[in-house]
């Protein structure tokens, strides 16, 4: 009989986000959830001994299609990596981003993109990796 090997899931140190912003508004990732549309933002889960620049760099590329150049962060808060019975709390970084070209390419598994401001944004239904942002 083989046996089987433990496979540990990764220790996640951070979340990163990009706020994107351009002219008073940000980006904003549509993605469907069965009936239901709900925002994001371009973001990374990053393990711990990685770089979150770099990871977030990469990730906007894939989700939004732009060349970002990351700043420093202005947005603190806290995500929950773990389920809603067992909490696991790490920080939320947003990264201000800007770019030469703020044209976005959606990437695969989302719908669209729609530029809002934060204080709107609150006001829709947002996805699980941009919760935070609620609790600011």
């Amino acid at each position: 009989m083989k046996e089987r090997k433990l496979v540990r899931a990764p220790e996640y140190s951070a979340l990163a986000c990009a706020v994107i912003e351009d002219g008073g508004r940000v980006l904003f990732l549509k993605r469907k959830e069965g009936e239901r549309e709900v925002l994001e933002l371009p973001c990374v889960m990053v393990e711990k001994g990685r770089n979150p620049v770099s990871e977030l760099k990469e990730a906007v590329l894939a989700q939004a299609g732009i060349d970002a150049q990351v700043h420093e962060p202005f947005i603190e808060g806290r995500h929950n990596v773990g389920s809603r019975k067992r909490k696991r709390w790490v920080p939320a970084l947003g990264f201000r981003i800007s770019s030469k070209n703020m044209s976005a390419r959606v990437g695969a598994g989302f719908s669209g993109v729609k530029w809002i401001s934060l204080e709107d944004a609150k006001k829709e239904k947002m996805g699980r990796k941009a919760e935070w942002l609620l609790r600011r």
